[in-house]
């Protein structure tokens, strides 16, 4: 299980704002993204459609449980966020919809959960938020299994160098309005963490990707 962190003070002040940011957005989540979530379901659909039969699978950054409906019914499910509001809406959406997962309050950063224990993990527009993705991407590293797999949906900085730019220059304004960096290399940040990209999908543009990753070889847990 992972050991017990103190987080420098930069970070835990940046994950303070993001946790006080997602509490206070729990209540309208749902409706504020309603206009999207058509294009988004396909896309979750997708995406929970490649976890094989028997898999345990921990999701990261549950929200307001967005992706139950997507969950197949052959697979154990352990489910985290770090905004309570958010979670409490995922429990209650799990409880209305009799949804079998099992669900905790966790930092994506410090996931108190124990090295090599997850078949897949999942993430759905999550390390856009997350203060250090790399930091939680290396958590994630540390609790799949050798042969295990990530599966993220994620929106990243476009390569076309007018859209890119354009995107830096929107993304503070991103940052303070929602939280969402909009200008991350996602990708990179997986390999930085020591996973193995096998496939990013493009779903629009060069913006939203499927990413399929796994343990790189020779990496250990650590």
């Amino acid at each position: 299980m992972t050991a017990t962190r103190t987080p420098p003070p930069a970070e835990a002040r940046a994950t303070a704002t993001a946790q006080r940011r997602y509490n206070r957005q729990a209540a309208l989540f749902d409706l504020s993204e309603a206009a999207v979530e058509p294009l988004f379901g396909r896309w979750r659909r997708r995406l929970w459609g490649n976890i094989p039969a028997g898999s345990r699978v921990l999701e990261i950054g549950v929200g307001t449980g967005k992706n139950m409906r997507c969950y197949p019914p052959s697979v154990s499910v352990v489910a985290v966020d770090f905004s309570p509001r958010m979670l409490s809406r995922a429990i209650r959406r799990a409880r209305k919809g009799r949804v079998h997962v099992q669900l905790a309050m966790m930092d994506a950063q410090a996931l108190a959960l124990a090295d090599a224990s997850f078949d897949v993990v999942v993430a759905t527009f999550v390390f856009c938020s997350v203060p250090d993705p790399v930091l939680g991407l290396q958590e994630v590293r540390r609790v799949l299994r050798p042969d295990g797999r990530i599966l993220l949906l994620e929106h990243v900085r476009s390569r076309l160098p007018v859209l890119g730019r354009l995107m830096d220059w929107l993304n503070p304004i991103s940052v303070r309005l929602q939280g969402y960096n909009i200008n991350r290399d996602t990708v990179g940040n997986v390999a930085e963490a020591g996973l193995a990209v096998r496939r990013a999908d493009n779903l629009l543009l060069d913006i939203f990707k499927l990413i399929d990753g796994a343990p790189a070889a020779g990496r250990g847990a650590g």
